[in-house]
């Protein structure tokens, strides 16, 4: 009898939780697992004196779906990502089970369909600090979840980009 007299109410706060409505409950679940590289796409860094990015795509094309950039030494990221237009107005990102949700402003592209997202961050969210380790880091939303994988070798650029960020 005493077993069900502690069951009842764990069930109760257990069921009160799975109600409680949260936007990253809304989007697609983030997983865990670590993913493998896409072919032709890899982190790219680059600097100068007034600004770092670090941007994921292919290589000498437009097909950059995740764009992080900031003024050196400035501890602020700006996150760029190009989506649909009925796309929650936020940026999540997912890292080896550290996920953040990032408000973001909308624009139309001048680049592709869709929207522009930009939102703010910071270089020691722990998103970036497990990317940083990880070498990937996952876009994700209501029906999708990208993971953007650095190649072999190129991990060197998300260190190099975050060093410069501060």
């Amino acid at each position: 009898m005493r077993r069900v007299l502690w069951l009842a109410p764990a069930l109760a706060l257990l069921s009160l939780g799975a109600c409680a409505p949260t936007l990253k409950t809304e989007l697609a679940s983030a997983s865990r697992g670590a993913p493998l590289a896409t072919p032709g796409y890899d982190w790219h860094l680059n600097e100068d004196a007034e600004e770092a990015s670090l941007s994921y795509g292919m290589a000498e094309t437009d097909d950059v779906p995740l764009d992080l950039s900031c003024r050196p030494g400035s501890g602020a990221l700006q996150i760029l990502q190009t989506v649909a237009e009925n796309h929650p107005r936020v940026i999540a990102l997912e890292s080896g089970g550290a996920a953040e949700t990032y408000p973001a402003k909308a624009e139309p592209s001048a680049m592709h369909e869709g929207l522009d997202l930009t939102a703010v961050a910071r270089p020691t969210d722990p998103v970036f600090l497990r990317f940083r380790k990880l070498g990937w880091l996952a876009t994700y939303g209501p029906d999708y979840r990208t993971p953007l994988v650095a190649q072999q070798g190129s991990d060197q650029n998300i260190d190099r980009f975050f060093a410069l960020c501060g």
